[in-house]
């Protein structure tokens, strides 16, 4: 336990002192945020005195436009479209302080690299870039069976906090922009900003149940509450058109994740195959707080197959989220837009086709009843 409270204190120090940070968005309306959202069994049950550090990475690349659900593939004929290539990487540790309860911290970092071409002029296709660390997590879990005898299933709830860690005013050079056609410094796009900004609560539950020898289903989801309203990170997206004047600051927005599916395992418990759903996005509007500034409001629904393997105390898996249904609903400066005009009016997002998410974890702890070897 001392040791474990040396790491977690160094852990929170840099989080908070850091302030070059990550919290990369995926498929653009969708900002990277990996907790409570994973392919939860047995493996993962954290007992008393366990540790488990595991690292989770994710790309994505983002360019297919969409308004509403109205894909817009005009983008792509004319080259117009906007491209977010983004690579994260999570770096967690769990840490069993009963055979119930248990602590959890992430600490995100990221790298960005955005093509457009209205960011520069609208004449010539340039790279906006961002990177370092992003918001860091931290927070407690409970699972509501003892794990030392949960095996065929258990819950968990999960309660934590978003740190403020991540760079919310990451700058890049923005070509013919300035005085004369000069190039500019100004703040990264909000879907490649490390962090938002916000101090924010998160909620979540981890669920699996073994059906039969080698069929088990698992369930997990998120939802962050983010009271900020604005982070102060100007946009420039006023100098676009009069309209958007409300959208010249970013904002601090929600953000959820719903999944479930099956997995089979055919050399239990070396190796197993599964196949689920995954529906999550950004709202319209907050739980808490305020809906000023500027957001873009999205959600996707997956289909994601994945890969897991376990060898002794680590365990390796591969998740392929690929897009099924995506949309770009209404911010509310459009709706406030369409009723002061009369003209319908609904702003575009760029979504990827898919995601590749790699994870590796190791148990620590050298323990003959560990529960990762269950």
């Amino acid at each position: 336990m001392k040791n474990f409270t040396i790491i977690m204190i160094a852990f929170l120090a840099i989080s908070l002192i850091n302030n070059t940070n990550t919290n990369a968005q995926g498929c653009v309306a969708i900002r990277h945020f990996s907790t409570c959202s994973g392919n939860p069994n047995a493996s993962m049950q954290t007992g008393k005195g366990v540790t488990i550090l595991s690292t989770n990475y994710r790309y994505f690349k983002s360019f297919r436009h969409f308004r509403g659900t109205h894909e817009e593939p005009d983008r792509l004929a004319n080259n117009s479209e906007v491209i977010n290539k983004s690579h994260s990487l999570d770096i967690n540790l769990n840490y069993g302080l009963s055979n119930k309860a248990y602590l959890t911290a992430t600490l995100p970092f990221v790298y960005n690299d955005r093509s457009s071409l209205y960011e520069h002029g609208r004449t010539e296709r340039h790279n906006s870039y961002s990177k370092g660390l992003g918001d860091a997590r931290v927070g407690m879990g409970f699972w509501l069976k003892d794990v030392s005898s949960a095996h065929s299933g258990n819950v968990s709830l999960n309660l934590g906090l978003k740190l403020p860690t991540g760079n919310y005013n990451a700058m890049s050079t923005f070509y013919n922009v300035g005085e004369n056609g000069s190039p500019e410094e100004r703040p990264v796009d909000q879907s490649i900003q490390p962090g938002d900004g916000g101090w924010a609560l998160t909620t979540g539950f981890l669920a699996f149940k073994q059906i039969g020898t080698r069929l088990s289903f698992y369930g997990s989801g998120f939802y962050m509450f983010n009271p900020k309203e604005t982070n102060g990170t100007r946009t420039y997206r006023e100098t676009l058109s009069p309209i958007l004047q409300n959208e010249a600051i970013m904002a601090a927005t929600d953000q959820y994740s719903i999944a479930a599916g099956f997995n089979y395992s055919f050399f239990k418990p070396s190796l197993s195959l599964g196949l689920g759903g995954r529906f999550e996005g950004i709202p319209v509007k907050d739980v808490i707080g305020g809906d000023q500034g500027f957001r873009r409001p999205g959600m996707v629904g997956s289909v994601e197959p994945s890969l897991m393997y376990m060898k002794d105390r680590v365990m390796l898996s591969i998740s392929v989220p690929i897009a099924l249904y995506r949309n770009r609903p209404q911010s509310v400066t459009d709706l406030e837009t369409e009723i002061a005009t009369g003209n319908q009016r609904n702003g575009d997002a760029a979504f990827a086709d898919y995601l590749i998410n790699v994870g590796l974890s190791f148990n620590l702890t050298k323990r003959k009843n560990d529960i990762i070897n269950n």
